[in-house]
């Protein structure tokens, strides 16, 4: 069995077992024997049944006593089968599996491992997994025993079973593409002993020393990649020369408010790139109202004096809209032409504004991906800016760069990321941080309560809608289904419509509707003529409307704290007080956690910070939508220190052999060459 081979050649696996697997991303034997576990089960304590604790998963050894016997109430199939330890017996209990009837046989001993429990007098054992013990050995008992991520329709025991099959019919096939010069250097065991014991660890020393080769491994790769492709990004590239301070000055005047230090700190940094000769890659990473926008409307301001055209992608159309109505406001006092570009415009309409950009009289253009496709052509495109990059891919902002002759390009996000992963997400780019709001904001005041609460809510509400102020209520479906979740806000809007809210004025929003009709109701909310917008999580980003003073979570135990800081973020834009509202009846520990954080601190990194080490990096806004590979063992929050190697190790590799020509690099080459395997950029 090779390595490349397909999953399906796996002893045990048939038509229906390999769709389960593929849908867990695993379609080769590689990919099989790399889905490494997500915990451990300690069952080196085996116990007699004597000393077995209630309610608590317990692992002892049991011979079976007589037959199984089934018994069936109303839609329920109950499998029992006694147990003993040679002292004393107790029942093992399965629910609606009744093939185990003829699975046990009376004298066959098992190691068990089940959560019991003593109710009414009744001993027994819940759905234990089991493995039947011949000539002594162990397989998963009397040791630590993985646990996986796995899909419904494959169990722990089965999905165990095929990682050791698979490990012992692939030894040693592993190559180690990690030059010898960096695993010496980083005292790193071999590859095949680091994924054997990652699985079925021989004692603690041995998982220790495997975790950390695969924790390093996987980060030097990213980092290694990353440095790669901002070397690549580079090579050879002559940055366009702007330097305009009067057109600094003119902008600044011109839009009417006082810069924060911080804004003028990040506009000098892009300056001194404009002027640097060299091509500048730079992320600008603000917190909520931080000033962002302005920080990009006077940097391609003073591009566009300079005679080159600006461009700015935004990752949905009510935000592209919104980008392009702040820029047009203040452009136009100046005689530049801005353009809008999305997919969802009138064939003429788009023609129009395609020839605007051709012919070079669209000097600042605006939209949506739609300014990456084929067929926009720039004529001198000098200054490209992605907003809320962790929407958009790599590749997407290196294909809106790549439509000039090597044009500045600005990466903004108002997610704020911990450093850490930061470094991880944008290793190709240099960091700049907006770290302070304007003057004259006002702290948004945060409750988390239970759904009893629901009634006081609304009155509330309906006092700060008769003031005159607007509310935001995001209602996500307890389902993870879009078509539930539209159908959950749909229903819970006509809800207040028809009861709570009938005498105010209710709509709608969400990723369903067309985006006409988006904008319509957005564009309705920010004149003040709806009271109440039920929406999904598509207000999350960039929609600005300052009369709105609350925002209403449900179900807000569905969110993790970046994602809550960001829906928090659509309101306190204005002068008035504003309010979060956050409601669940969840009494889970992290989302009781992550609820006092949210009432504790406004302060968007010290919350992406708890978000990375409440959650782990792996779902942390969806590291997918960067175009980068999910981690599969590394943790940024514990793993800072092996992070911190790799990228020194990653650097040297890079400084030495950028191209990895040299012998001991060729099968890293391949590697990094994987990893790029759907980029634009080549190595």
């Amino acid at each position: 069995m090779q390595l490349s081979s397909s999953v399906s050649e796996v002893h045990n696996v048939g038509k229906q077992r390999l769709l389960y697997l593929n849908k867990m991303d695993i379609f080769t034997v590689e990919d099989l024997i790399e889905h490494f576990p997500r915990e451990y089960d300690d069952r080196s304590d085996v116990k007699t049944v004597s000393d077995l604790v209630p309610n608590q998963i317990n692992t002892f050894i049991g011979t079976i006593d007589g037959n199984s016997d089934i018994m069936r109430i109303k839609n329920m199939v109950i499998t029992r089968v006694k147990v003993t330890d040679g002292t004393i017996a107790i029942n093992c209990v399965w629910y609606n599996q009744p093939y185990l009837k003829n699975t046990f046989k009376s004298g066959q001993k098992y190691i068990f491992t089940g959560k019991y429990q003593h109710n009414y007098g009744k001993k027994q054992v819940i759905s234990p997994e089991y493995e039947l013990l011949e000539k002594g050995e162990l397989l998963s008992g009397g040791r630590i025993t993985p646990v996986y991520s796995i899909t419904t329709g494959i169990s722990q025991k089965i999905f165990r079973a095929l990682i050791k099959d698979t490990l012992e019919k692939t030894k040693n096939q592993l190559i180690d593409f990690i030059p010898k010069s960096v695993r010496m250097e980083n005292k790193l065991c071999d590859r095949n002993f680091a994924v054997l014991n990652i699985h079925f660890p021989e004692d603690d020393d041995s998982f220790f020393i495997a975790r950390r080769r695969l924790v390093f491994e996987e980060l030097f790769v990213l980092q290694t990649s990353l440095l790669k492709m901002k070397a690549s990004v580079n090579q050879g590239k002559t940055g366009l020369v702007i330097e305009n301070t009067d057109a600094e000055k003119e902008i600044i005047k011109a839009i009417g408010f006082k810069l924060t230090n911080a804004q003028k700190k990040v506009i000098d940094e892009i300056k001194a790139d404009f002027a640097s000769g060299k091509v500048m890659n730079r992320l600008v990473q603000g917190d909520v109202g931080s000033g962002k926008t302005a920080v990009a409307l006077i940097t391609a301001f003073i591009s566009i004096k300079e005679g080159f055209q600006s461009a700015l992608m935004a990752p949905t159309e009510v935000l592209a809209k919104q980008h392009y109505y702040s820029f047009k406001s203040v452009f136009e006092q100046f005689g530049i032409k801005v353009v809008f570009l999305s997919g969802t415009m009138k064939k003429k309409e788009k023609t129009e504004a395609l020839n605007a950009i051709e012919d070079g009289n669209a000097q600042m253009i605006i939209g949506t991906h739609a300014v990456i496709q084929k067929g926009v052509a720039f004529k001198r495109l000098g200054f490209v800016i992605t907003d809320e990059q962790h929407r958009f891919g790599v590749n997407q902002r290196i294909m809106l760069s790549q439509k000039g002759d090597n044009p500045h390009v600005l990466v903004m996000t108002a997610t704020p990321i911990p450093r850490t992963l930061a470094l991880i997400l944008y290793g190709d780019l240099d960091i700049s941080i907006i770290d302070e709001l304007p003057p004259g904001r006002q702290e948004i005041e945060t409750r988390a309560v239970s759904t009893s609460y629901h009634k006081r809510i609304y009155t509330f509400i309906k006092k700060e809608i008769d003031k005159g102020r607007q509310a935001y209520v995001v209602c996500p479906s307890i389902e993870e289904s879009e078509k539930r979740e539209t159908e959950a806000v749909i229903e819970y809007a006509q809800k207040l419509m028809d009861n709570e809210f009938k005498n105010y004025k209710v709509a709608v929003l969400h990723g369903k509707m067309k985006n006409d009709e988006k904008q319509i109701v957005m564009e309705d909310f920010s004149k003040g003529s709806i009271d109440v917008l039920v929406s999904t999580t598509v207000i999350e980003v960039g929609v600005n409307v300052p009369n709105a003073t609350i925002m209403l979570i449900e179900n807000s135990e569905m969110f993790g704290l970046s994602q809550l800081h960001q829906l928090r973020g659509r309101v306190g834009r204005g002068s008035q007080q504003s309010y979060c509202i956050l409601v669940s009846d969840s009494k889970n520990k992290v989302t009781v956690e992550r609820m006092k954080v949210m009432q504790k601190t406004s302060d968007g990194f010290v919350i992406s910070e708890t978000d990375l080490k409440l959650r782990g990096p792996g779902e942390f806004f969806g590291t997918r939508q960067h175009g980068l590979p999910m981690l599969k063992i590394a943790n940024l929050y514990k793993d800072i220190d092996i992070l911190k190697e790799a990228q020194v190790a990653a650097a040297k590799i890079i400084e030495k052999d950028s191209d990895f020509k040299l012998d001991e690099n060729s099968l890293l080459r391949e590697k990094i060459q994987l990893f790029f395997k759907n980029s634009e950029i080549g190595i």
